[in-house]
């Protein structure tokens, strides 16, 4: 099989394609021919070795992939040689086959194409792991996105919307912006030429929001902290924009706010039947046209360098995904 293999941590140009003998299969799990695999920031940061969890060299990044089951091992129920299927792997994504436990894999639904599937479960488990389990968002509460069309953030605003909050969405163009519209926002602000402070404080009335989802960090975290309401929420996603914010305790104090961190990777181990139960929500929200996942660009397995530095660059809006050309 293909497979995009890194051999030294460094910058993603010094990714190469090589063909490697297709994995072993074990007990429990199944066999995926891959059509496409999700491309993720995580994935950047493991290559540069600035990940928290780092991989032995050389390994193959990527961690969520689409495709067709095309073998089962032993003692797996529930899934058959050819289902089509969305699965998730610690590593090996970025190839023409994967071996995924099947308790990490999931039945797609009909309509849903194996490019929106493959962008489908780290930003969209993300997103409801943060919202529902973490912030404990309520029907009517007003909900801040920031960074609303990258690929977390925009899954945030599609889900948001879907527990039925007011989502007020912040991107950093008119552009972005629209997409953040077409997925549920009710308000836009556009963090290029708006004072975020400002806007929100005039979006409700001086109040604050009840909750933020925050992927970005910097500067804007520090804003949205200031426009968080009494007993307000604020998530802290990652640092996309590169800056760690230092949280002032006063703030969280005199407000009641609570400042919450979400890793959603370490639910798989420490809480996999939550993260199921959350899957077969948000699959079924799927089926019901209520989240239309967005991929902004497809690029060729052989490109993988060029998608990751798509998402580096701020640019995508959505999720970039990769195909293999089955």
């Amino acid at each position: 099989m293909r497979a995009i293999v890194c051999n030294a941590l460094g910058e993603p140009e010094t990714l190469s394609i090589e063909t490697l003998p297709s994995p072993p299969l074990g007990a429990g799990q199944v066999r995926i021919h891959i059509h496409a695999a999700g491309v993720n920031f995580a994935d950047g940061l493991m290559v540069g070795g600035t990940y928290q969890e780092k991989p032995p060299l050389p390994f193959t990044p990527g961690f969520e992939v689409a495709g067709v089951v095309a073998e089962v091992g032993a003692d797996v129920t529930g899934l058959a040689i050819g289902n089509r299927v969305i699965g998730l792997v610690a590593v090996g994504g970025y190839a023409d086959e994967a071996v995924a436990d099947a308790a990490a894999v999931y039945r797609m639904p009909d309509m849903m194409s194996f490019e929106a599937a493959a962008g489908f479960p780290i930003a969209y488990g993300t997103s409801h792991g943060a919202l529902d389990w973490r912030a404990d968002l309520k029907q009517g509460e007003t909900l801040l996105v920031l960074g609303a069309a990258g690929g977390v953030g925009l899954t945030a605003v599609e889900i948001g919307h879907a527990m039925g909050a007011t989502v007020i969405a912040a991107a950093s163009s008119p552009e972005k912006l629209a997409v953040a519209k077409s997925r549920g926002a009710a308000h836009l602000i556009d963090t290029s030429s708006e004072d975020l402070r400002a806007r929100v404080k005039d979006l409700t009335q001086g109040r604050g929001v009840d909750v933020v989802y925050d992927p970005v960090g910097g500067d804007l975290f520090d804003a949205a902290l200031r426009v968080t309401a009494w007993e307000g929420r604020i998530v802290i996603i990652g640092f996309a924009g590169g800056k760690v914010p230092q949280i002032p305790a006063n703030l969280l104090l005199v407000k009641n706010v609570s400042a919450i961190g979400f890793y959603w990777g370490s639910y798989r181990a420490k809480s996999p039947a939550r993260v199921r139960a959350s899957f077969e929500t948000l699959l079924g929200w799927v089926a019901e046209g209520r989240l239309k996942p967005h991929v902004s660009e497809s690029f060729p397995l052989e490109d993988a360098a060029k998608a990751i530095r798509v998402l580096q660059s701020r640019k995508a809006t959505g999720k970039v995904v990769l195909t293999t050309g089955r």
